[in-house]
């Protein structure tokens, strides 16, 4: 992989990012991301954050290489304090947990006031940043459901705004599916969740033999819930 060629899940964070929009990409990596949509013509300026040094002079070294040292700003910091208010109008956050995503927005709260859109792709627990945006205005306008090299990543698109629009009917089964996915119902979003139920069932076995204590029921009671809701998603599509 590298700036001119993308990884797919990458190449579809981009797809989300507005025409002309300033872009920050924080936990950059190798600043693959910003140099692609800097030299595909989509944004005129970005900035590359990185929290560890390792990556951060990877990014350095990488913006050099390509000229691009005028058109994004390689930034080192934790989160969002690598940007100053008012300087971008997107943020993408990518490859990271959902609780790790939901904790940088959190954090960074008040540089979001002039941002136009969040683009976040979680590798796990995207019910966190769902839960994050609902809780702050920020409202989802969009999600995809992809594979890559045998893993499964969702990839949520939110605006200020409107943040109970999307999940039309069951706020909390949109909450942990996805409310665009649950509609959309692919094939990669099934077999996610024909997954997490398997492994839901295996935990929930595990408890039932583990001693019966206040705690071990309240997870087991949970589980089982998370358990039905999976099932009637999934039973939505046989019928």
């Amino acid at each position: 992989m590298n700036s001119e060629k993308l990884s797919y899940r990458l190449e579809t964070v981009t797809k989300y990012i507005p025409q002309d929009y300033k872009l920050a990409d924080i936990g950059s990596d190798h600043a693959y991301l910003p140099c692609y949509v800097i030299q595909n013509g989509i944004v005129p300026w970005a900035v590359a954050g990185e929290v560890v040094e390792g990556p951060f002079q990877s990014a350095r070294r990488q913006v050099e290489e390509e000229g691009l040292t005028d058109k994004i700003s390689v930034r080192k910091g934790d989160g969002l304090e690598v940007i100053k208010k008012g300087e971008v109008d997107c943020i993408t956050i990518a490859g990271m947990g959902g609780a790790l995503i939901a904790s940088i927005l959190e954090k960074g709260k008040d540089k979001l006031e002039h941002v136009k859109r969040l683009i976040l792709q979680p590798n796990i627990s995207a019910i966190s940043i769902r839960t994050w945006l609902l809780e702050n205005g920020w409202g989802l306008i969009g999600e995809e459901i992809i594979e890559e090299d045998g893993k499964i990543y969702e990839i949520l698109v939110a605006e200020k705004g409107k943040e109970k629009q999307a999940y039309h009917d069951d706020l909390e089964k949109g909450l942990l599916f996805g409310p665009f996915l649950l509609r959309e119902h692919n094939p990669t979003f099934l077999k996610k969740w024909e997954g997490e139920k398997i492994n839901w069932l295996t935990i929930a076995e595990k408890l039932e033999q583990a001693s019966n204590t206040v705690e071990n029921r309240k997870k087991k009671e949970e589980l089982m819930k998370k358990i039905k809701m999976a099932e009637e998603v999934l039973e939505d599509e046989k019928d």
